[in-house]
Order: C-alpha cells, then structure tokens, then sequence
C-alpha cells in the first residue's frame, strides 16, 4: 500500500537530515502543509527548536497578490515560524530525497478569520460566536475558500492536494486550554451546538419552511435536559431527531447538505481548473453528512463522484471505511489515516496490523499523521510496520 505522511514545513526548513529520515521510513510520498490553523507542536529533532507556535491561521508560501487584491477575505501569512516560502523550500528539499509532493490545505478552520471578521462565524442557538468555525453558508465566504483552495493547493511541483476541513465546523475545536468537555453531548448535542444561526443561515431554514427563531428557541428546550445531564445526547442522527423532531431536524440537515456539497464541488472544480493533468484531489472526510469538524461530513457517494478519493480517519478501527467503501468506483483512493505518535493516542507498533486491517475494508493507501511530531521510537516503529507491509 501506498503510504504518505504528514509533515510541516518547519519540520524541514533548517534540518538538512528532515528530508532522508521521512524517506528512510519507507513512505512515497508526503502530504505538506501549505495552508494550516493556529497550532503549537513539538519539533523533537530539529537543530534550532523544540517547540514551534504557529499564532494564527496562515498559508505557508507568498500569497498571490493579484488574487486577493480588493478582498475583505484574504489568507493571512505566516509570521517566523514560517517566512518567506517555507511551504516552497520544504517542498523542493523532499523532493529531491525522492519523494512525492502533495499539499496539505486547510479551509474552514480559521480563529483569526473570526477574530477580525466576526460576522463570518457560526452562531449558535444562544448567540454565541465560534471564531474558528467560518459559515460556510456565506457567499464571501464561500468565494475565499474556494479561491484558498485553488492557490494553497496548485502549488509549484505538486503532485495532489488533501483539503481538510471542506465543510462545517461546530462547537467541536482542538483549542488551547478547552474546557468544554463538562457535560457529554454526543453526536446529537454536537449537532445542535453546531447548528448556524447567523442570517445566511437563517434565511436558509426558512427556505425549508422553518422559522429561524422558533428553531433557535426549540434548540434551546431540546438541550435544556441535557445540560441538567437528565437526557442523554447521544444517539447517531436518530439522537438529533429525538431531541429536535425529525422534520426539523431534516429540515436543517437538508440546508447544511447543500451548502456543503456545492462549497465542495466549487472548490475542488477550482482545484482542478488550476492544476495540471493527474493532479489528485483528496478530502479528509467522514461518511456522516451532519458530522463537523477537520474530516468532513460527506455524503460518500456524492463525494467520491466529486474527489478522487478520501482521507479517513481508522486510528483505533477503521469502520469509518466501509460506507466509503460500498460507494468506491475503480480508481478511487481510499486512504486510511493512521495516528503513529503515541503520544497523541497513536500505536506506531501495530501499525502493519492496523494497515492490513484497513486494507481488509478497503483502504488503498495509508496516511501517517505525523512524522514531524513522532519520537525516534515512534519512527522505529513506523519504519518496521511500514517494511512488513512490502
């Protein structure tokens, strides 16, 4: 099986040993950021550096000025922790230890955007604002991430691109210090914490014959025993239909599908008119449509007659594969995403198991996240599980 890995740009740029030793695991390929959120992360080979903060969302290479001249919604660059093109100076320096080039872009995940830009944000049922989490709802909003992933994906010698985060996000957010695990919400109450109350949004419902302002306030009465921790939220989509009613629940589900599946379809048409021929085009994605978050919600048939392929998550089962699977013409990538840092939860040492495993529901190729961010112990492990599979 084909496998890649995750890598930042900072992970290379000043380590002229970076490229061989994600080479030396026995991968073809790596899968670069070239547009990413605000993160902090460890760099535990690096000459210079230990720890790297990335204090906002931002493409790692120059943006076109042209572009995004005039625009309220514009990519922000990246300050020290990558100047200049560090996406372009990684890029070249893999390439030339031999391997495969793709994009790793980054999309409707943005604090800084909704910091500046507050009306850009999804609304909760309480008015609360979620900077990170852009509607995806909104036509200007719409048109800067389909521009981003035109221009952070068609980098110069790339080979493909994986967007990530190609459609809602919610309450759900890897955020510094988060404190918002206090009551269990499950998929039901994630959904109705996710749902968008902005005016894009709720001019949307009422195109499905709801009243915005009763779906708000029955929002709000369905969480009430859920925060009184008397009704549990869990459930899959038939949890949401309990809590809300099923017509409204629909009726919502119905609105968000849409504007995800056309954001989708827009942006990888812009992708492709962009790139050269047999440029693949992968989504991080979950076979859920009312799913939020960095994988998707996706209708897989849908999907994979849009994308090549998928990128899905198996660390710890890879059952998140087989409505992808079910769907899967000839051709198409399926590739399974497997966490190899223990530290974060990942398992390096079963990772021919896991892969094979994978393989069983279909995978075509793996994706390791994340050899910038793994101990040596975890690479060992990546190197020999990556050596039983061949």
């Amino acid at each position: 099986m084909k496998a890649s890995a995750f890598v930042y740009p900072w992970d290379v740029g000043g380590d002229p040993q970076a490229p061989a030793r994600v080479a030396d695991l026995g991968v073809a390929q790596v899968t670069l950021a070239a547009a990413y959120h605000s993160t902090r992360a460890l760099t535990p080979r690096h000459p210079r550096h230990r720890v790297v903060t990335a204090e906002h969302a931002a493409v790692l290479y120059p943006p076109d000025a042209a572009r995004w001249e005039g625009r309220g919604l514009r990519p922000y660059e990246a300050g020290d922790w990558a100047p200049g093109d560090a996406y372009g100076e990684a890029a070249a320096a893999l390439a030339d230890a031999g391997l495969q080039v793709h994009t790793w872009v980054v999309l409707a995940h943005n604090s800084r955007l909704g910091a500046e830009h507050p009306h850009t944000s999804v609304v909760n049922a309480y008015g609360d604002r979620y900077p990170w989490a852009p509607c995806i709802a909104q036509p200007a909003t719409r048109a800067y991430l389909t521009d981003l992933a035109a221009e952070a994906a068609v980098r110069p010698g790339a080979h493909g691109t994986e967007l990530e985060s190609l459609g809602w996000y919610g309450l759900a957010h890897l955020h510094a210090h988060d404190k918002t695990g206090g009551v269990a919400l499950g998929d039901a109450g994630q959904y109705l914490m996710s749902l968008c109350f902005c005016p894009d949004c709720r001019a949307g419902y009422g195109g499905q014959g709801l009243d915005a302002d009763a779906l708000a306030a029955a929002v709000r009465t369905a969480l009430e025993p859920v925060w009184r921790g008397a009704a549990p939220s869990d459930g899959g989509w038939a949890g949401v239909e309990k809590l809300l009613g099923a017509a409204a629940a629909n009726a919502t589900r119905a609105w968000r599908d849409d504007r995800a599946r056309t954001l989708q379809e827009a942006a990888v048409s812009a992708v492709r008119a962009a790139a050269p021929d047999g440029f693949q085009v992968l989504l991080h994605a979950d076979p859920e449509s009312y799913h939020c978050g960095a994988n998707a919600g996706v209708d897989p048939a849908h999907i994979l007659s849009v994308a090549d392929g998928v990128v899905v998550p198996c660390t710890g089962g890879a059952g998140l594969l087989t409505p992808f699977a079910e769907q899967a013409a000839d051709g198409a990538v399926l590739a399974a995403n497997l966490t190899v840092v223990s530290g974060m939860g990942g398992s390096p040492r079963t990772l021919a198991a896991d892969a094979a495993r994978a393989r069983d529901l279909g995978a075509t190729e793996l994706r390791l996240y994340h050899a910038g961010l793994a101990s040596d112990g975890d690479l060992e492990g990546v190197r020999t599980g990556l050596a039983a599979l061949t």
